[in-house]
């Protein structure tokens, strides 16, 4: 049975006091948590999704936190679009202190039967997306000789799995991305760093069947699906100053799937 895990980690402290944060596919799940995390932490954030609605939603709860929030209808695959987000927040705030590159879609289908479509989409959406922003915000950031990416990856880019092809490839690239530009940019004072989710409760997974998820717990050494605020945690601790030395990492957010 999954546990009650909706608490941040640092209790309210405002360790990001007067930063600004963008949180891409921030609209729901494991992006809505991460965002009202960091607003939780202190952080203004502006909220980057496909969704309108749900996205400016997730920016209300922000405001009514006392951060300030700006949600943007965004496609993270188009170049342009992209980096006109980051000239508006640069235009708002005057700074970007913090990257999440969270936006992901998934596609599944055996290979022999995967459409060219689903392939690239998959791709195009989760890195391509990560690396366009990622590269509007690099000048910025270099400039204030201070930022921290967080790009969530999946353990499915680390162990593969039958049927997402697409996704793993996608997920795998993330993390050969992250660990090259954390080696481009740690001297300007810049950390780049990934988070490999497990399988965590979300609209994806609750359409399971019960037989199917209980399998997947017993997969599981802590026996639970993790939830979105699991997730959140261990980003808010790698957006913080608590981890001012650690760049080009990976870390399992799992319940102990995948061990290395």
């Amino acid at each position: 049975m999954t546990q009650n895990r909706e608490v941040p980690f640092w209790n309210g402290t405002a360790m990001l006091e007067e930063q600004l944060s963008i949180v891409t596919g921030a609209a729901r799940n494991i992006g809505r948590a991460i965002a009202l995390t960091l607003a939780g932490a202190g952080s203004d954030v502006v909220v980057v999704d496909v969704d309108r609605e749900k996205g400016e939603e997730t920016a209300r709860e922000i405001r009514e936190m006392g951060r300030d929030a700006l949600a943007l209808q965004t496609n993270v695959t188009d170049a342009a679009e992209t980096a006109g987000v980051v000239e508006k927040v640069l235009e708002k705030f005057g700074r970007v202190d913090i990257l999440v590159n969270n936006a992901g879609i998934t596609r599944d289908n055996l290979l022999l039967r995967m459409k060219e479509e689903e392939w690239d989409a998959v791709l195009a959406v989760n890195l391509k997306g990560t690396y366009n922003f990622t590269k509007a915000v690099v000048r910025p950031m270099v400039k204030a000789r201070r930022g921290r990416i967080v790009n969530i990856a999946s353990v499915i880019g680390l162990m593969g799995n039958a049927g997402q092809a697409n996704y793993a490839a996608s997920k795998a690239g993330i993390i050969g991305f992250s660990k090259s530009v954390a080696k481009e940019l740690a001297s300007r004072g810049v950390t780049v760093n990934a988070v490999a989710p497990g399988f965590i409760d979300t609209a994806m997974t609750r359409v399971l069947s019960d037989e199917v998820r209980e399998e997947l717990q017993r997969q599981i050494p802590l026996r639970r699906l993790g939830v979105g605020q699991d997730v959140a945690n261990v980003v808010g601790f790698l957006v913080s100053p608590a981890a001012d030395y650690v760049t080009g990492q990976v870390i399992n957010v799992d319940g102990g799937m995948v061990m290395s």
